[in-house]
């Protein structure tokens, strides 16, 4: 069956709650559709299932301060449909998804793509062996049942988010073998000259980070600037070798390593509607172009959180408060003039929000390795296709990375190519002489997910009845 309604969000975390309840503000017809059994996001998932309980103190304030943005959504009237998988966005706009085993699709006003962030893919050495796992992947089970890894973890990375992990984790009752930060040397002194705006914009969250950090080298073995991992095992994760930027090669015993350097916006939802997209590069990803609204190139079509560009919770939560008020004067419910003068001090909160962000790009932007890994890492984990079979194909001419595709299959996996998209890019941009933003990305084809030929035949039969 196909519906019309004023807004369409897709994605029920910080940006797309703030959006929905600022749009309902001005009566506007909104639908929220999100993949989650609950509202939240990955950053505020299940809050409303933890918020008061011990488990809300181990994941600290910052998660706690979800409840509040869930409740005023909850209080809003807006429509929402947890367990809708959106497997295709066309101009118009209008979205097909399937919920509960059934297909359908709807069109809107406008539509606001509010679908966050992905881990950034970082392939080494031995990442697909069982035993391996993101950080992110780690803090979801912790976030949703409470569970914790039973025997000491290793831990890879760098950025906030491995800190925040690795600190939630000994509150909890967890243990940890030790911590490999992989933050490249002389990254703090590249960064000093945005110490200063951040420590003026952020100076509790600058706090908050030295404290994780004195936490972990006073209770864990901490190693500082590790450039190499490999995780080696048969059949699953049994050693750990990492190499620091000295020299000095180590090999450890490991059940379970958690890995992660950084986040990327998800962006495969507005390259399939062929939205402009342009290179960030503080943040070594690309980003879809946007006016100061949020609206991509496509009409009706907004942008607002982390897919906008990565800034965190606060940042999420003011772009889909922006975003809704230019979709609410759009529709009528109120003069741009008006917009104008209520988004202005919304504004300056958001340039508050993320004035940290320069210098936290540039403390802990990824060590070379992260985007070009050696010839024996598998880059397609879907398809198996190694970085040695990438570097191949491009040394019989200049081929992008459909040709790639074609050629390996890397790409053509259940991922659709989310999790090896930007390493093809790098591998073939540094064999190529070119830069990535010349090489680009594949090209997105539907359907975005899985969706069977039932729901499809199913959605067929309920759109033709009327």
């Amino acid at each position: 069956m196909s519906r019309r309604v004023d807004l369409l969000i897709v994605g029920a975390g910080p940006a797309g709650l703030s959006a929905a309840t600022t749009a309902r503000r001005y009566g506007l017809d909104v639908l929220v559709v999100d993949e989650q059994p609950s509202p939240g996001g990955q950053i505020w998932r299940n809050i409303e299932a933890v918020a008061g309980t011990p488990r809300a103190a181990i994941l600290g304030k910052a998660y706690g301060e979800g409840a509040a943005v869930v409740g005023r959504f909850r209080a809003s009237g807006a429509r929402y449909e947890p367990g809708s998988r959106v497997w295709q966005v066309e101009p118009g706009p209008r979205a097909f998804m399937t919920r509960n085993g059934a297909a359908s699709s709807v069109e809107a006003g406008c539509l606001l793509l509010a679908t966050g962030a992905q881990e950034r893919p970082a392939p080494f050495p031995g990442w697909t062996l069982p035993g391996v796992m993101t950080v992110g992947a780690a803090q979801i089970v912790l976030k949703t049942s409470g569970q914790i890894p039973s025997d000491p973890v290793w831990i890879a990375g760098s950025g906030p988010l491995p800190l925040l992990y690795a600190v939630q984790l000994l509150k909890a009752g967890g243990r940890i073998a030790g911590f490999l930060d992989t933050t490249r040397p002389g990254r703090a002194a590249s960064a000093l000259p945005e110490l200063f705006a951040a420590a003026l914009a952020a100076p509790f969250d600058l706090l908050k980070g030295m404290g994780w950090l004195a936490t972990l080298r006073r209770r864990v073995p901490y190693v500082r600037h590790v450039v190499e991992i490999e995780a080696i095992g048969d059949g699953m994760l049994e050693q750990l070798r990492y190499a620091t930027a000295d020299g000095r090669s180590t090999k450890v015993e490991a059940r379970l390593l958690l890995v992660h350097e950084g986040i990327v916006p998800t962006i495969h939802p507005t390259l399939a509607l062929g939205c402009r997209h342009v290179w960030n590069a503080g943040q070594d990803c690309f980003t879809p172009e946007l006016d100061g609204w949020g609206e991509t190139s496509e009409t009706g079509i907004f942008v607002a959180g982390d897919g906008a560009g990565i800034g965190g919770a606060a940042a999420a939560c003011l772009r889909g408060e922006i975003a809704a008020l230019r979709i609410a004067a759009r529709a009528g419910r109120l003069a741009d003039a008006q917009a104008d003068a209520v988004a202005r001090p919304t504004r300056a909160r958001l340039d508050k929000a993320l004035a940290n962000r320069p210098f936290l790009d540039r403390l802990y932007r990824p060590r070379p390795a992260v985007f070009v890994p050696t010839d024996r890492t598998i880059a397609c984990r879907c398809e198996e296709v190694s970085v040695a079979s990438l570097r191949a194909q491009a040394a019989t001419g200049r081929p992008g990375p459909n040709q790639i595709k074609a050629f390996t299959r890397a790409g053509m996996g259940p991922c659709q190519g989310r999790q090896c998209n930007y390493t093809v890019a790098h591998v073939l941009a540094a064999a190529e002489g070119r830069a990535v933003p010349d090489v680009g990305l594949y090209r997105v084809r539907p359907p975005l997910k899985p969706v069977t030929l039932s729901e499809l035949a199913a959605l067929d039969t309920a759109e033709a009845e009327p």
